[in-house]
């Protein structure tokens, strides 16, 4: 090929691929990729894998168009007959345009060319908003080595509340989102925050969607996060990754005080991490069978005092990982994979007590077991059946335990102490740190197939997936008669079922069973079809189509929710306005559907016991158990009836407890977008995005009926709140039973006097939740010197209702929130929500000084989010769940009319201050004649900010009067003071050896 066709084949692959920051058209899974273009009909194009041998080859089409799919991804060459040979790299998810044709691509302005890279920041063919960013990307910046620091990357994604962990993607809360290695779901289904997780040794590249994916992905109304593991070549290669986390290269938290008392200890928390990995990979049959093996070993040794600092425990963790991929080309045309790791980790904590003043380490007390983790495997088959159709199959099993037990299980039940609370100096609550023995093992089996038939300007796509979620449970608090202990400060009883605290008595105590077991299963499944439709050379249409279906079954196989023919269309466009493959317009509009969480069968369909008896607190009493004293509370007289609202330990007719007719939780989101290249190496974007969540699916408790009133009490449902419901309960009034309809946005909440007598109904209001955001983007391209990226995201997360949890309220039962229980918790209460962020400013760039020395940094600065004073009762009726009204006179009075209450907005007391977080690196490079050595050494949170990002939001937690102010309500003093704090700076040090 002269020098002029290679300057033409140059920028054809320079307009189709996506090596910066936007990842094109989604292939099958997103594990592929594929190599598209426009050359002379008739020519015979030819590719080949560089690292396999891999060859495949197409005939150009009369229109002169082709495409090679379901390539794996790695380093190519391509070209057309008697030309010479063009690199290309395949990255995850990506259309790699190579324009080969006599005519086509005329001038280099908008390419650089360095080596054999050629590197596009504007992919002309992609309608999806996501990263792809690749391991050795990563290795040239202070990234900490986990798939969650990787997404926040991406502009619009940051961390959920400190109490669940999780990512927020735009707006959407920490239960909603996707995470997939090389195909295999590895989300959590049980409550759908968090997931399986490899060493970062074992993953090639990342994809991080943010919105507009492919009809393929489904499951989600967030985020979706994609990664590959690494595979082998016809090159033996081998290598060892240490890393180390001193406990001497980490900042000391701080330790917060309110007035002069110390709440919460973080100064003699520390931790240390080593970690090596050994890998090797390489031919086990030249051009045919290959492999990639890894094994970590690792030593993680946290220590933490509790809150008080009155104890200490020291865990050990020293599981290693193994996984590796096997990948057999059969033929060049049928491929067969296989990908297997295991995860599985035991930690075992040994507490003691402890002096704070002294830092002396006192008695044995108790010895606390923790295993998570279980075996992943996915095995695949590709098949190109012809130039112009493909097609994968896979079945996989992703297995998630969870055990968790302590020596102390059946002597010291957990004993917790709301804020303002009094103790006495020097001890502890309680003698355990562990609330509730936990064992259950999550198995997902998941089996999918994909296709993609080219035909003309069209490639259709289509498939079919289908996963099996089986949640084996059992659970109960530990200690004697299996109890839980709440210490409240406070002279009314805030949940059913009331009462009031005698006199001479400050406070209340909740004494709690919380006990379950079964098996419970839950099935999902989906097909799709999408058309990528080339209308012209400059415009592309993708139009998508998925119908979901979710079926939750109880502990005896049968189905109680079960929701079909959920139609997810989606459209959209890519414009190259220039037709140089230089400036493009975009945009898509889509329907996500969410299923429903395994946590829902367990606690509601298997016959859940949460019992709650309250008894007038009477002081603390001194215990001592091991040598140990520890502080346990006297209870004086019970207060009301022993509470069995939410549980009564067996499974009743769930036909009264399910809207038979009930509607998914589905999220419609539209977004516009344009990007455009500056010059060889810069390009600059913007993206406009609207996200609309229509529905929610959580537990209400419906007492009142339109035709029955009070007398049709139907209780818990699990339901649409705001929407028309469908359950088993009295239809005449009379006591027969059949289907009742409720109209829950103006009926099914009976309202009540204070004398006890009947008033009428009140409805829901109808979940709300919006999100509306700017993104501006700057990239420049890494060109072996320098590489720079920059995003700003103003964002409006609105509504009443954050998602399945709620993060102010820290309730993290997916889909069994407090949020609708009854119609007073969110009345009124539409404004900011806990994941709103409204500027996000992110920076990373790499700086090579010479050939051998790097430097790197990271920014990552966001506002804080809204504060809102939360307070218990409503102006309505003697109901006392959280609430946006406070108490301000008559707090005492048992006649409820002549309490005034005030609305306590949401948002309403301001915002949790700025966060920024810096990282720096510093990496040597050297090589060794084959042999390459790297040595990085990052700083996280350089600047040592240990900014609140969690305070408590509880401005009124029960209602009263000011026991010392009887003019004044009483409000908890505690209100606003941080609970949570970023964690203190912290260095590590990666040496990688490659050979």
């Amino acid at each position: 090929m002269n020098g002029k066709h290679f300057r033409k084949a140059a920028l054809g692959v320079a307009l189709g691929a996506c090596i910066a920051s936007m990842a094109p058209m989604a292939m099958a899974q997103s594990v592929t990729g594929s190599v598209v273009g426009r050359a002379n009909p008739g020519e015979v194009i030819t590719i080949n894998n560089t690292q396999t041998g891999l060859t495949r080859q197409v005939t150009v089409g009369a229109d002169g168009n082709y495409r090679l799919a379901q390539l794996p991804v790695g380093s190519y060459t391509v070209q057309a007959q008697g030309g010479n040979p063009i690199p290309v790299t395949v990255a995850v998810g990506s259309a790699t345009t190579v324009n080969l044709a006599a005519g086509d691509a005329t001038t280099m302005a908008a390419v650089q060319v360095v080596g054999t890279t050629v590197s596009n920041l504007v992919d002309v063919t992609s309608t999806e908003t996501s990263l792809n960013i690749s391991t050795e990307e990563l290795a040239r910046l202070p990234v900490d080595r986990d798939l969650a620091s990787v997404a926040l990357l991406a502009p619009g994604v940051t961390k959920g509340n400190s109490a669940f962990g999780g990512l927020s993607f735009s707006g959407s809360s920490v239960a909603e989102n996707a995470f997939y290695i090389n195909g295999l779901n590895v989300t959590d289904f049980y409550n759908r925050n968090g997931f399986s997780q490899a060493p970062f040794a074992f993953y090639q590249e990342f994809q991080v969607k943010t919105g507009g994916y492919s009809v393929e992905f489904g499951r989600t109304t967030g985020g979706v996060v994609n990664a590959i593991a690494k595979s082998g070549g016809n090159e033996f290669k081998a290598g060892a990754e240490l890393t180390l986390e001193p406990r001497g290269w980490q900042a000391n938290g701080d330790d917060h005080y309110f007035d002069g008392e110390r709440y919460l200890t973080t100064s003699r928390d520390n931790y240390q991490t080593n970690k090596l990995d050994v890998w090797a990979s390489g031919p086990l049959i030249k051009d045919r069978l290959f492999f990639f093996a890894l094994y970590e070993t690792r030593d993680y040794s946290p220590t933490n005092t509790d809150d008080e600092g009155a104890s200490i425990t020291r865990t050990e963790s020293d599981d290693g990982f193994w996984g590796g991929t096997l990948d057999w080309y059969v033929t060049d045309n049928n491929i067969l994979s296989l990908m297997a790791f295991s995860d599985k980790n035991s930690a075992v904590g040994r507490e003691y007590s402890y002096d704070y003043e002294t830092s002396r380490t006192g008695a044995f007390s108790n010895e606390i077991y923790s295993d998570t983790g279980g075996d992943n495997w996915a095995l695949s088959w590709t098949s190109n059946f012809t130039s112009n159709l493909s097609m994968k199959l896979m079945y996989g099993e992703n297995e998630r335990n969870s055990f968790n037990r302590s020596q102390l299980d059946l002597e010291c039940n957990r004993v917790v102490a709301a804020n303002g609370v009094p103790t006495p100096a020097g001890y502890r609550l309680g003698c355990s740190t562990n609330s509730t023995v936990f064992d259950r093992n999550d198995l997902r089996e998941q089996g999918r197939a994909d296709f993609e038939w080219s035909l003309g300007d069209h490639l259709l796509r289509f498939g079919y997936d289908h996963e099996v979620n089986t949640s084996e449970h059992n659970q109960y608090y530990a200690g004697p008669g299996a109890l839980y202990y709440n210490v409240y400060l406070g002279s009314s009883i805030p949940n059913p079922p009331g009462g009031t605290v005698p006199a001479g008595y400050s406070g209340y105590v909740r004494a709690r069973r919380n006990e379950i077991s079964g098996n419970f299963e839950s099935t999902n499944a989906a097909y799709y079809l999408e058309d990528n439709w080339s209308v012209t050379d400059n415009l592309v249409l993708n139009l998508g189509i998925r119908n979901e279906s979710f079926d939750n079954k109880d502990a005896a196989g049968n189905s109680y929710i079960k929701m079909d023919d959920m139609w997810a269309p989606r459209f959209g466009f890519a414009w190259d306005m220039r037709g140089d493959g230089s400036t493009k317009l975009f945009g898509n509009v889509g329907r996500y559907f969410l299923p429903v969480a395994n946590v829902i069968n367990i606690k509601q369909a298997g016959g859940l016991l949460d019992e709650r008896t309250y008894y007038a607190f009477d002081g603390w009493e001194v215990r001592e158990l091991n040598g140990n004293q520890y502080l346990f509370p006297r209870l004086g007289p019970q207060v009301g009836t022993v509470d069995v609202s939410q549980g009564d330990g067996t499974v009743g007719d769930l036909r009264s407890e399910v809207d038979r007719d009930m509607d998914p939780v589905y999220q419609d989101e539209a977004i516009l977008g344009f990007q455009s290249m500056l010059n060889e190496v810069w390009s600059w974007g913007v993206r406009g995005i609207y996200r609309r969540l229509n529905n929610a699916i959580d537990d209400m408790e419906i007492s009142a009926t339109g035709k029955c009133g009070e007398a049709g009490y139907v209780g818990w449902v699990m339901a649409n709140p705001g929407e028309q419901v469908t359950v088993w309960g009295d239809t005449d009034c009379d006591g027969t039973m059949g289907w009742v309809n409720v109209d829950t946005s103006k009926e099914g909440w009976a309202l009540y006097d204070e004398d006890g007598n009947y008033l009428g109904q009140r409805g829901w209001e109808k979940p709300k939740r919006t999100y509306k955001a700017v993104e501006l983007q700057l990239d420049r391209a890494w060109d072996q010197k320098w590489a720079f990226n920059a995003s700003y995201t103003w964002s409006k997360s609105e509504g009443n209702a954050e998602g399945p949890v709620n993060s102010d309220t820290n309730f993290g039962d997916t889909g069994r929130t407090e949020n609708f229980d009854d119609p007073w918790v969110n009345l009124n209460g539409y404004g900011p929500l806990a994941n709103d962020r409204e500027h996000q400013l992110k920076l990373r760039g790499t700086y090579a000084i010479t050939d051998s020395w790097q430097v790197a940094a990271t920014l990552d600065a966001q506002s804080g989010g809204p504060i809102t004073g939360f307070g218990v009762g409503n102006p309505y009726d003697a109901q006392s769940y959280h609430s946006y009204y406070i108490c301000v006179q008559g707090c005492d009075s048992g006649d409820i009319s002549e309490r005034v209450y005030e609305l306590s907005e949401r948002g309403g007391y301001g915002r949790l201050p700025w966060t920024y977080n810096v990282g720096t690196s510093v990496t040597w490079l050297h090589s060794f004649g084959d042999t390459d050595l790297s040595v990085k050494f990052a700083v996280y949170n350089l600047l040592n900010q240990q900014k609140k990002i969690r305070v408590d939001q509880d401005l009124q937690t029960s209602i009263g009067m000011d026991p010392d102010d009887a003019s004044q309500p009483d409000l908890n003093e505690f209100f606003n003071v941080g609970t949570s704090f970023q964690a203190p700076r912290y260095a590590q040090l990666v040496v990688s050896l490659k050979f």
